[in-house]
């Protein structure tokens, strides 16, 4: 039996990605000690790149459940030293429960999911962070209710988590208002596929105007720091700040993935002003992959 993976949000339809959210919150409120649904299951997390969010929280959730799960790096494996991703694939899927991955190429995920006989999950690569939405938009839907019929402002790089929020609004039915510098906007192919939900806009203002949610990322992600003089220079005029926030909504929320750069791509008194919850965010990345992981590798999720 092929085993469901979770590589993209597209993965999900519009209902299950709304009961995971929902599934999400219920988790978070009711933490029961005695429900281990995963006991004796193991995931392998296999990681190209460092994180705090994604390893804490898959590990945590796991632990909660019942089951366990293993750190796997790249010097640690024969990831490392060449073993074709295939072969890697197959023996450590005949071993554990689910696997992880948190890399840099796509294809690296996809690859690992068509030789993979467990749920293979997308933890981050170079195109998308659909599990980061996960946690996104069950804190929306905690704070305002449905997302559906909003807007939703994307400020600076064109990057995983634009396309992933492109995907979310596919799915969960808003519009997503985009202001990126040009040479850093999103892939033309995700763009185009999810027709009227994308608007396109020459400044983070206009973009803001009447949001109920303003997002953003750091200029230069993680194995990008070459690239941070440049960056500077093309994204010094995208910054959310005060005057941005006042564009939108009054009631408007603001979200980062983090970590965040004060200063630069976010002022200070926006990131740690009282629109602001991505404390609420980071958190709810352990309830979401608790949902999800349920999702993936139980038959009968209570």
């Amino acid at each position: 039996m092929t085993p469901r993976h979770f590589i993209s949000l597209l993965d999900l339809s519009s209902d299950e990605f709304r009961s995971l959210i929902n599934r999400a919150s219920v988790l978070k409120i009711n933490r029961d000690s005695d429900y281990q649904p995963l006991k004796g299951q193991v995931l392998a997390m296999i990681f190209e790149k460092s994180s705090t969010r994604t390893r804490i929280s898959f590990e945590s959730g796991m632990s909660h459940f019942g089951g366990s799960a293993l750190f796997l790096s790249p010097r640690d494996t024969q990831l490392g030293r060449g073993e074709p991703l295939q072969d890697s694939a197959r023996v450590i899927s005949s071993m554990v429960d689910c696997i992880m991955l948190r890399t840099d190429k796509h294809e690296t995920v996809t690859t690992f999911a068509q030789h993979s006989s467990v749920p293979v999950i997308n933890g981050l690569t170079d195109l998308q962070h659909p599990c980061q939405l996960l946690a996104d938009m069950q804190t929306y839907f905690e704070h305002r209710g449905d997302i559906k019929g909003k807007t939703v402002t994307w400020i600076g790089d064109g990057n995983n988590m634009c396309h992933s929020y492109i995907h979310a609004a596919m799915r969960l039915g808003f519009v997503l208002n985009i202001a990126s510098p040009q040479g850093y906007l999103p892939l033309p192919e995700i763009v185009e596929a999810a027709g009227d939900c994308v608007r396109f806009f020459d400044t983070p203002l206009a973009a803001a105007q009447n949001s109920d949610l303003i997002v953003t990322d750091v200029w230069a992600s993680m194995g990008q720091e070459e690239e941070q003089n440049q960056r500077e220079i093309a994204f010094k005029d995208y910054q959310v700040n005060a005057e941005v926030m006042n564009a939108a909504h009054d009631d408007a929320l603001f979200m980062h993935c983090l970590p965040a750069h004060r200063g630069e791509e976010v002022s200070a008194e926006v990131i740690d002003g009282s629109q602001s919850v991505i404390f609420d965010e980071a958190e709810n990345r352990l309830h979401a992959q608790k949902a999800l992981l349920e999702f993936l590798l139980c038959k009968r999720p209570r």
